[in-house]
């Protein structure tokens, strides 16, 4: 995935926050997930080369590299 990719939905996206090196989305349309095909509920783009996450009970979290970015796609049970 690169920025590319998010930028050719982002009509189908909600922008929820947006710091410098980092975007929150939320997905309105049931975009799929590139790394398992299925809808994802939000999208963190960041460019923080490592992150922690510590998402709660019934969310899991597929990630993609690319284009010197992190992609964080949370999906809820």
């Amino acid at each position: 995935m690169d920025e590319n990719d998010v930028h050719a939905v982002r009509h189908r996206l909600k922008l929820l926050r947006k710091t410098a090196g980092e975007e929150r989305y939320e997905n309105r349309d049931g975009v799929a997930c590139p790394a398992c095909s299925e809808p994802f509920d939000e999208l963190l783009a960041t460019d923080d080369a490592e992150r922690r996450f510590d998402p709660p009970d019934g969310v899991g979290i597929c990630s993609v590299a690319g284009d010197g970015r992190l992609f964080a796609f949370s999906h809820r049970s």
